[in-house]
């Protein structure tokens, strides 16, 4: 399992920490679930984020490792509840196209663009890692867009609230 928190601070972007938690010498899955539901409370109760985003389930053709998964976010986002913060779910894709432009586009290369953006370079990158990354930046683009002090329904609209900027030529 990939984290990773970021730190926003008006318009700048920083990493604040990032990881993984390796639960494959862990043969009982019960017991992989407690692991993941302790070290995100720990993340939580250590950082105190606003927010958590993750990554929604995807459909494979493994039934077995989509339920183990879907119970994995599930504890994820029950630690997170039980801290009382909001949670936001993105598909996969959508994290792609927020972080690349391209909802295809390969873990190297989300990691890549995450390693710019959040000036990463010389960091030790571990790709589940930067999945959790790349959800709480996606995230970041998605709640945080620009929005135009100004609508117009129409030119008429425009031009009447716009009249220093229209020439009668």
């Amino acid at each position: 399992m990939g984290y990773g928190l970021i730190s926003i601070k008006g318009k700048t972007m920083s990493l604040i920490v990032m990881g993984i938690l390796d639960l494959r010498k862990q043969t009982d899955h019960f017991t992989k679930l407690q692991q993941i539901f302790q070290k995100t409370t720990h993340l939580i109760d250590q950082y105190h984020p606003d927010e958590l985003a993750i990554e929604a389930p995807f459909f494979g053709k493994n039934v077995q490792s989509m339920l183990k998964l879907g119970r994995a976010q599930g504890v994820a986002i029950s630690a997170a509840l039980a801290r009382s913060l909001p949670v936001f779910e993105y598909a996969p894709r959508k994290i792609k196209m927020s972080i690349t432009g391209n909802g295809n586009a390969a873990k190297e290369q989300v990691a890549g663009i995450l390693q710019n953006i959040l000036d990463m370079k010389g960091m030790t990158i571990q790709m589940d890692a930067t999945d959790g990354v790349a959800a709480a930046v996606c995230h970041y683009f998605q709640t945080n867009k620009p929005v135009s002090e100004k609508s117009y329904n129409s030119w008429k609209d425009f031009i009447s609230k716009n009249q220093g900027r229209v020439s009668g030529k």
